[in-house]
This record gives structure tokens, sequence and C-alpha cells, in this order.
């Protein structure tokens, strides 16, 4: 509870400083101005992740397209950019991508540390304090977004990094 309200606190102080700053808060993904998919009426693109630890990941929208390749890590953050009925086409960070059946995504965000060694703040400012150190290819859950920070969670340590050194949240994206 103690730690709900912490962040409950903290959503609310983000809030506050955000608009003192003249800073929509919108969530990118659900942008008015966005692509909507035909099967989910959702924006296009959007990102997700992996709901399960291995997924085949296909040349076209049925089993009976010939298997890419295969994604081995639950979690990893991915972008959708294309539906088709119960499947969807996504993309990694490479850019590299293909059809996957929509059960093997989940909505839970994560991202992926992009920096060889970034910082994990107490606060969204490089004079923060580091509580940690977040290692390139690190996974990573994805919390509140600001306009140049993202608060995330990974190993136990939650902290915020540079929106510039992680890959799986768009470049313009508020979170709450």
């Amino acid at each position: 509870m103690i730690k709900y309200m912490r962040h409950l606190l903290r959503a609310i102080a983000i809030l506050v400083a955000a608009f003192s700053m003249g800073v929509p808060v919108v969530n990118a993904q659900q942008s008015s101005n966005a692509e909507l998919g035909p099967s989910t009426n959702l924006p296009l693109p959007r990102f997700v992740s992996l709901k399960v630890s291995e997924a085949n990941i296909r040349r076209g929208p049925s089993e009976s397209h010939r298997i890419d390749w295969v994604l081995q890590h639950r979690g990893t953050p991915l972008q959708i950019t294309a539906e088709f009925e119960h499947w969807r086409r996504v993309q990694d960070q490479d850019g590299v991508g293909g059809w996957i059946h929509y059960s093997l995504l989940s909505g839970h965000r994560t991202v992926v540390v992009q920096g060889q060694r970034i910082a994990l703040r107490t606060d969204p400012n490089e004079g923060a304090r580091t509580i940690a150190l977040a290692e390139k290819g690190v996974i990573a859950s994805l919390g509140t977004c600001l306009p140049n920070w993202c608060e995330i969670e990974a190993g136990g340590f939650e902290g915020w990094v540079a929106k510039s050194e992680i890959w799986g949240v768009g470049r313009a994206e508020i979170r709450e």
C-alpha cells in the first residue's frame, strides 16, 4: 500500500510538472492521429511484449507461411506495425520483423537497454543519484515516461533513464 501511494504521489507530481512546463499529457500510442488497426481498432504502430519464452516469427499471417526466425526471450519488446485477423506484424529493436499470432503477445510494456551501461537514477535528471547500472540488452518493465525520461524496473532496481537510451517507447510518448 505504501509503495502504491508513493507511485500515486510521484505520478501526481509528474503531471503537475508536465502541465507547468506546457507539456501535453497524452499517450502517443493512443493519439487520435494514429492509424487504427482493422482487427483491434487500436493505434498502429504500438508497442507490446512477448508473452511466451519462445515464439515463431513467420513470413506471412498464417501457420502455412515459413518461419523466418524464433524469438526466445519472454518480455522482449516489439512494435506492432500491422494487423490481419489474429496475426500481428511486429518488428524488434533492430527493425527485423515478421508475423506472429496475437495470443503470443502481451500488453505489458517492456523496453530494452540500448546504451552500453546506463545509469538508473533516483529522479529524472542527469544530476540525480545513480541507483544501479543497466547493461546493453537488459529487458526492463516500463513505468512512467516524461518527454525525455522513463522510469523502468529491472533486476529488483527501479529508476529513471534517458528515453534515448532505451527502445520500446515512442519518442513523444508520455505515460502516467
